[in-house]
């Protein structure tokens, strides 16, 4: 039989170097699903949910760098796929999307599952979108897909008519209107001019208090990141997506920045005269230096987010982080005056104290600050880590120390909820020699986790390395809109739509086939975490713990105080909520 439309796709992608799709099967896609018979170099990984394989590809791509590949039928099946398809795009990351859709003489009749997917995918897909029309299209769709996806660090996507899927493939004809396409793309270095660094290393010469914001972009630029603070004296704050670009137990790293960042972050950004960022989009002005504040200088790969964060970056350098970095570290001056740097590390210090302090504090059961500072101390070396959207984000963000040699991935600028274990699931593929540890609320664990709890027991038997841990919050709240209620908002939590169904996470990991651990003591948790790392296998960890601990910024601003004090009236822990709230202003203040 000759090779049919499919099977050219599918091997194409392998010799891309693609060795994993993450997919759902459905009758728009059968023609690429029975061509897996043939390709063996290529792995199918069926999910339990669409959703759950535009994540996997997602976090595949965030944590290796290589372009991440979802399948999908038409109709339903595609659609399941945008959620995680924009987190990849929102965080600037590459993803190849193949979806189905019906035959080329059944569209525009409103058949079964006939969806317009050229509009559903135009914007998620907007550096590359193409419906296969004629089978000698498929070798340049497949090229371009990947070639753009990965130069682009974007969302590419490939219609396939089930009717063309099925058709022999035919290469391009020698003819007008013929497209020949190769494959390989080899990566550039980019540097800025020499004038350009000369200018950006006048004005941090310039500097007596240089801060530096690094994020996803500088994950590959460690040494240069740490040279260059070292050299300007600067303290390193981090952007959520950049948690691992920077290990944790750095003195002069001052971790997360942001609602969900840390004291000593937000006293630099206060206290600096000029400011660097590589690497980062951060989009949250409120945290930054005041406009004028400081003089500012930004290192990114696309010029494109160049100049649209802070006022005023004087100098925009389009440049690849680390070759940019190396570029400038010649031109830079060392800073004698040692004070700056020393005020940094001493604030640092003095916020660990605070999160040790506050995760102490009693609460009921167990504080969730407790749980995150008992795993931070017991965390794997090479450990993968990831995050879901939520109240534990902010935890998550805080309190585990990223060590060298860690990942860390988690949905940054969509913030969506439910793609932790997805993102575990990819990362063990990935790395199955690496140890993986997920974070995850109990509202994201009934959405979605529950059901991709499966995926994870399924694949564990291929796993070098079998530790994956899956810590679920439950504290019966969608909490994190609970407190953007009370504090954004003024209002009191609204019980019918925050409150969550009791459900025994531990026991039904049980069920599925991981061993499950639940606690509810605080005495349990350091010891429950020792028993789950040294089991032989993926271990779901529930944690019972207060929702009325609140995840306090920062800094509080007099709006917030505000908001708060107008919903505490209406709110059935009202009293909690005090209490909790001046015991974590307190620990600041003692820990001064």
């Amino acid at each position: 039989m000759s090779q049919n439309t499919a099977q050219f796709m599918l091997e194409r992608l392998t010799a891309w170097g693609v060795r994993r799709v993450y997919g759902y099967p459905g009758d728009g896609i059968n023609g690429l699903l029975g061509a897996f018979h043939h390709v063996t170099d290529l792995e199918f990984i069926q999910v339990r949910h669409e959703e759950i394989a535009s994540f996997a590809a997602t976090a595949h791509a965030k944590l290796t760098g290589e372009p991440g590949v979802c399948m999908a039928t038409s109709g339903p099946g595609a659609i399941h796929l945008l959620n995680g398809l924009y987190d990849a795009k929102l965080d600037n990351t590459p993803v190849v999307a193949i979806v189905g859709q019906q035959q080329r003489m059944s569209l525009g009749a409103g058949y079964q599952q006939e969806v317009d997917l050229a509009s559903l995918f135009k914007d998620v897909a907007s550096e590359y979108l193409v419906t296969l029309m004629d089978p000698a299209q498929a070798r340049h769709a497949v090229d371009r897909a990947i070639r753009i996806a990965h130069a682009s660090r974007s969302v590419t996507a490939i219609i396939v008519p089930d009717d063309v899927a099925e058709e022999s493939y035919t290469e391009p004809p020698r003819a007008h209107g013929a497209v020949f396409s190769s494959i390989g793309i080899c990566e550039p270095e980019v540097v800025p001019r020499t004038e350009d660094l000369r200018r950006a290393a006048g004005v941090l010469n310039a500097g007596a208090k240089v801060a530096m914001l690094v994020g996803q972009g500088a994950a590959g630029a460690a040494d240069e990141v740490v040279q260059v603070a070292e050299l300007l004296g600067a303290g390193v704050a981090k952007a959520l997506n950049g948690k691992a670009a920077l290990p944790d137990d750095l003195p002069f790293v001052t971790g997360s920045i942001g609602l969900l960042g840390t004291k000593a972050s937000d006293e630099m950004m206060r206290g600096c005269d000029t400011l660097l960022m590589v690497g980062t989009s951060f989009p949250y002005a409120e945290w930054l230096p005041e406009e004028g504040q400081a003089r500012g200088v930004q290192i990114d790969i696309d010029a494109r987010r160049l100049g649209m964060r802070y006022a005023p970056t004087e100098v925009n350098l389009a440049g690849d982080a680390a070759a940019t970095l190396r570029a400038l570290i010649p031109l830079l001056e060392r800073k004698e005056d040692r004070a700056w740097r020393a005020e940094i590390e001493d604030h640092v210090r003095r916020w660990w104290d605070i999160l040790e302090a506050r995760a102490h504090d009693a609460a009921d059961p167990v504080n969730p600050e407790l749980v995150f500072h008992e795993l931070s101390a017991r965390l794997p070396d090479r450990a993968i880590l990831t995050a879901d959207s939520g109240s534990a984000t902010n935890w998550w963000a805080r309190h585990l120390k990223v060590r060298a040699g860690m990942k860390a991935a988690l949905s940054g600028t969509l913030a969506s909820m439910c793609p932790a274990i997805p993102y575990a699931l990819a990362a063990k593929l990935a790395y199955p020699d690496r140890p993986v540890v997920a974070a995850i609320g109990d509202g994201a664990m009934q959405m979605l986790g529950n059901a991709a709890l499966i995926d994870l027991v399924h694949h564990a038997e291929r796993w070098e390395n079998r530790q994956c841990l899956v810590v679920v919050l439950n504290n019966g709240d969608l909490n994190q809109v609970t407190w953007e209620q009370r504090v954004l908002a003024g209002d009191p939590r609204l019980d019918a739509s925050q409150l969550l169904p009791d459900f025994p996470y531990a026991r039904y990991a049980e069920l599925v086939g991981l061993k499950g651990i639940r606690v509810d003591r605080p005495e349990d948790v350091g010891p429950a975490f020792d028993e789950a790392l040294a089991h032989d296998g993926p271990v779901l960890y529930e944690a019972v713990t207060d929702p009325e601990v609140p995840p306090l910024p920062p800094h509080v601003r007099f709006d917030q105080v505000r908001n708060l004090a107008r919903a505490l009236p209406g709110d059935p822990a009202k009293g909690r909520i005090v209490r909790r709230s001046l015991k974590g202003k307190l620990d600041e203040i003692v820990n001064r």
